[in-house]
């Protein structure tokens, strides 16, 4: 018997692991890859408060560090079900909790086409807040059509040089005001009815190969490729008890789920602002939630 089992070793289960942990709480946490998440993959985080600049490869590992030594068990198996009674069944054993905190996270939709994983944090970045400030008077391109997009290409345009942004219609899903004010800078330059077809380079991104509809293809120098085009969370083993909003958990107030006794933390719940910051705030609030309601 544990007091909370933690799905998921990204920033946002290992903070609940480890206030959880400080309230002398007996915790497992179950990942199916490797510690840390999507933020493993950048090469520098430079908007965590209090750190000015940090791989993610090594916050990741200090934050696996901190649980480890204030004694969490990990085991490395995929959890394949949950019950409303947290038990938690893996593709080797079954767990008995008093607690579950899901902190599955949700992955970056892919292009799936040549370079895109070898030159991640190389060139290539999934989100422009964390890694716009390091383009700054570059040439970067956008790749997408909904809000995120947009937003990215706005938040660009006041950092970069120049800004291509790339969408597949003609059209875009994402808010009219924001193509508007797009379409007002000198310094965006719009693709439209164009895929990315080839990321080039030698060892990080040099520039990306463009079909239109009638296959005519050009090629762009960039210095960075900021890929929007949704994310992917990983819930449906989850969807025979809990509620869920378009693949992410629902949360009326963002860490309780449906079930009693099973929260929610980080990107894997439907909000706003998916940063490292709103992760590990996350989990400590899921973390201390739990605990209290656990002592009732």
């Amino acid at each position: 018997m544990y007091d909370i089992i933690i799905v998921g070793a990204g920033p946002a289960g290992l903070t609940a692991a480890i206030y959880a942990l400080r309230a002398n709480k007996k915790v497992l946490i179950f990942e199916s890859k490797t510690y840390g998440g999507q933020i493993v993959n950048a090469s520098l985080v430079e908007n965590y408060p209090g750190i000015k600049s940090i791989s993610g490869f090594e916050l990741a590992t200090n934050l696996y560090n901190q649980v480890k030594d204030l004694g969490a068990e990990f085991k490395f198996e995929t959890v394949i079900n949950i019950t409303e009674d947290k038990k938690v069944t893996t593709n080797k054993d079954t767990y008995q909790a008093k607690a579950i905190i899901l902190a599955t996270g949700a992955e970056n939709r892919k292009l799936n086409i040549n370079n895109e994983t070898e030159f991640i944090g190389k060139g290539i970045s999934y989100c422009a807040t964390c890694d716009g400030n390091f383009y700054k008077h570059k040439t970067v391109a956008v790749n997408g059509g909904g809000n995120t997009a947009l937003e990215d290409a706005i938040y660009l345009s006041n950092i970069a040089d120049k800004v291509y942004l790339i969408h597949r219609r003609d059209e875009f899903r994402g808010e009219n005001t924001y193509v508007e004010e797009l379409k007002k800078k000198d310094n965006v330059e719009f693709i439209l009815n164009s895929t990315i077809t080839s990321i080039n380079g030698n060892q990080k991104l040099e520039s990306i190969t463009v079909t239109d509809n009638n296959n005519n293809t050009k090629n762009i120098s960039i210095d960075g490729l900021f890929i929007a085009i949704g994310q992917t969370p990983k819930n449906e083993i989850f969807a025979n008890i809990i509620n869920l909003d378009n693949g992410y958990i629902a949360s009326s107030d963002g860490v309780h789920t449906n079930v009693e006794g099973i929260y929610v933390a980080g990107d894997t719940r439907v909000k706003e602002l998916r940063q490292l910051t709103t992760a590990v705030s996350d989990g400590a609030i899921a973390a201390t939630t739990a605990i209290k309601e656990m002592e009732k």
